[in-house]
């Protein structure tokens, strides 16, 4: 049966470390979701795992799942299922065997073995394999197998940490792809490390932001990009190109642009940030459309990089490959206010 995954206020330092790796995290993960923990290298989100799976202790904090704490327990007593960067195959059995492993360490029938085993043979797109050695795989039917084995017990909670790392970028999409079915089949609560935003996006329902070990931010994908909770959080996901000083009053932001229409009721300083992709180019009706000037493009093949200044600050935006911008050019832009987040700088 599935579980929630519950961290609360979860520290680590490694020792002689200088700094924490991990600082007061706190994080839900509601049975039978799925959530990312994105976040550059060294931010801790392997040590996050590796905490929540056992193979770390920390150094304060709790860990919950199904509301039952468990780091007194051992990993192999948390009802998990684990797959790192590398599958970790057993060389000297087949795939059959390696996916049974765990299911006959308990002791399960062999009928009920080998029909669990056929079955996530044909889930994983594997049927057939059951009879060679891992070492006849590549690196991408590997990586089957050892989502396979990790799901053969039906573990309450499934771990990832960066799975499709070593793959490559056509295969790490079929992967994906993989897994998303592999959930709506099974069920499984996951937690999947990656610093892959795109990744992040196309696996999970919601992301965890780790930024110097602190969640900034756990909100579903669109939330995050439409409404980054801080500018760190924006900048790491690529949404602080266009950070506009001014000031909030409930439903507006007063600005150089102007008094631009919001949808928030956030008070006082800030900045007003949009995605480049947000911004529309030639809307000339509606609220929050103003008066630019384009000053550069780049094509990028399939699509533009455009600025533009207004107001005398400078603007970024994207643009289809076959709109016809040129530097000189003037034109309207539309800042959609369902678009528009504030941060404090």
């Amino acid at each position: 049966m599935t579980a929630d995954v519950v961290v609360a206020d979860l520290d680590h330092t490694y020792p002689g470390a200088a700094a924490p790796t991990l600082r007061r995290v706190t994080l839900h993960v509601p049975a039978g979701t799925r959530t990312a923990i994105l976040g550059p290298s060294g931010s801790g989100k392997s040590t996050l795992l590796a905490i929540v799976a056992g193979l770390t202790a920390p150094t304060g904090g709790d860990v919950r799942l199904a509301n039952h704490s468990v780091l007194r327990q051992p990993p192999h007593d948390r009802d998990l299922g684990v797959v790192f960067q590398r599958p970790l195959l057993f060389p000297h059995l087949t795939v059959a065997e390696n996916i049974a492993f765990g299911l006959r360490m308990r002791g399960t029938d062999r009928a009920v073995i080998r029909r669990r085993v056929a079955d996530l043979l044909d889930a994983v797109a594997l049927p057939g394999y059951g009879a060679r050695r891992s070492t006849e795989l590549s690196g991408g039917q590997q990586q089957r197998v050892a989502l396979a084995r990790a799901l053969a017990a039906r573990p309450a909670v499934l771990l990832l940490d960066e799975p499709f790392s070593a793959l490559d970028p056509q295969l790490r999409g079929d992967m994906r792809a993989l897994l998303a079915d592999l959930h709506r089949r099974e069920g499984t609560t996951t937690l999947f490390v990656t610093h892959d935003r795109d990744e992040a996006t196309d696996v999970a329902d919601h992301v965890a932001v780790l930024l110097d070990g602190r969640v900034g931010q756990h909100a579903p994908p669109a939330d995050l990009f439409r409404r980054p909770a801080t500018l760190a959080v924006a900048r790491f996901l690529g949404g602080a190109a266009n950070a506009i000083p001014g000031t909030a009053h409930p439903g507006r932001f007063d600005c150089p642009l102007g008094s631009l229409h919001l949808d928030t009721d956030h008070r006082g300083p800030g900045l007003l940030l949009i995605r480049p992709e947000a911004v529309m180019v030639g809307e000339p009706a509606g609220q929050n459309v103003i008066p630019a000037t384009i000053t550069a493009v780049t094509d990028r093949g399939t699509h533009l990089d455009v600025q533009a200044t207004s107001s005398g600050l400078t603007l970024h935006l994207t643009a289809g490959p076959a709109t016809p911008l040129r530097p000189g050019d003037r034109t309207a832009l539309h800042l959609p206010a369902s678009h528009l987040s504030v941060v404090t700088p």
